[in-house]
């Protein structure tokens, strides 16, 4: 089996330089864990895009041999082993003791435990900001209905426990979900959108006061007790920081890839680049960033204002060497619309607006993260959907 995994990777090339991997010594391991294919490779000089393809070109490799799932592919560069060299080399160097040195604390995010696929799910994606307040949970609504209109079928886990706000968004805040006979939890569903919040359970009045272990095991309850068949996109809209929830979920559930949000000041990047490390470190493939509020479009006089910066999502991507999945202008019927259940993407009076054209873009990104094949949209479909009753 090994053998025929090696010789199906001689065909794996470069996108850069149109040369093989094994022509430049790029494979580092190519191995068997249990029923998993684990390959390592150098990826210095790759960006993220041709990472991509590079992994696209493995898969499809591999298909006669082995499951997409079963495909385990970790990078390396040169860089980052310098990094750990010189922290070994620090370590092991012995430096005598001051008699006051700082406090510390040590922590660690602890073992990863046995990872499963959520029932019924194609793809999971958690949306994170590591800052509150940057319309994560707007853009993730929205980004689920741009989904819906390219011919998913698609859901929502809204996992900010403290600040549920998913049931206001998609105009369900009296709504009480009910389980069917095999005792799964039915998500609420509106817009052609599945959704469950903690929202649902709870006085929007009342503070919402646990600890980390309860955080976790609502998150699981939405992953695994409730009934997402049939769900393309399965959409997390994690809450701001890098705490329990998080790693809770990528503890737990195989989440296929991240989206991180952030405006384009400096005070926001600085919070969503630490949770974008935050998901490198426990290797969460990064589909991109988003720079949210990115400008605002005066509907009176069709202006644009930059209020919160210019640019600064756009210098993070190639600091951070990830992708830009778009920038999402401000418009007040962006802001009117969560406000009153009708998200700006259900409204098809907003169609070439700024607003409109940016979320298209995300959702077009998204699609090609998984397939290089361009998504055959489905006519009418959008049209279908808003004729259902919320």
């Amino acid at each position: 089996m090994l053998d025929k995994i090696k010789e199906q990777l001689t065909q794996i090339k470069n996108p850069a330089t149109g040369q093989t991997f094994e022509s430049e010594n790029r494979w580092q391991h190519v191995g068997l864990e249990g029923d998993k294919v684990v390959l390592q490779y150098n990826r210095d000089g790759i960006s993220p895009a041709e990472k991509r393809l590079i992994e696209s070109d493995i898969q499809k490799a591999l298909s006669g041999l082995v499951g997409i799932d079963n495909i385990l592919v970790k990078t390396t560069s040169t860089q980052s082993q310098d990094v750990f060299k010189a922290l070994d080399e620090k370590s092991q160097s012995p430096t005598p003791a001051p008699e006051s040195q700082p406090a510390q604390i040590k922590a660690g995010h602890g073992t990863v435990g046995n990872k499963k696929p959520v029932p019924g799910v194609g793809k999971i994606i958690a949306i994170g900001s590591g800052k509150g307040g940057v319309g994560k949970s707007t853009f993730t609504a929205n980004l689920a209905i741009t989904l819906s209109q390219r011919g998913h079928k698609v859901g929502i886990i809204d996992a900010d426990i403290y600040g549920p706000s998913m049931p206001m968004i998609f105009g369900k805040r009296d709504e009480k979900p009910r389980s069917n006979s095999n005792k799964k939890i039915i998500p609420v569903e509106s817009y052609g959108i599945k959704f469950m919040s903690f929202g649902f359970f709870i006085n929007e009045n009342d503070p919402v006061i646990w600890r980390g272990p309860m955080l976790g095991g609502v998150l699981n309850l939405f992953l695994f007790d409730v009934d997402w068949t049939d769900t393309d996109y399965l959409l997390i809209d994690l809450p701001p920081g890098t705490g329990d929830i998080q790693l809770s979920m990528i503890q737990n559930a195989h989440v296929d890839g991240a989206i991180i949000i952030s405006t384009p000041q400096d005070i926001a990047l600085l919070d969503a680049k630490k949770g974008l490390e935050m998901f490198k470190k426990l290797n969460l493939p990064i589909i991109g960033m988003v720079e949210n509020m990115s400008s605002f479009i005066c509907g009176k006089c069709g202006s644009e204002h930059h209020i919160f910066g210019h640019g600064g999502v756009e210098k993070a991507v190639e600091e951070l060497q990830v992708d830009m999945i778009g920038k999402i202008p401000l418009e007040l019927e962006l802001r009117t619309g969560s406000d009153e259940g009708r998200p700006y993407m259900t409204q098809d009076q907003f169609q070439n607006r700024p607003v409109w054209k940016a979320f298209q873009e995300a959702g077009e990104k998204v699609d090609q993260f998984f397939s290089p094949t361009p998504i055959k949209k489905s006519p009418g479909l959008f049209s279908k959907i808003l004729g259902i009753n919320k």
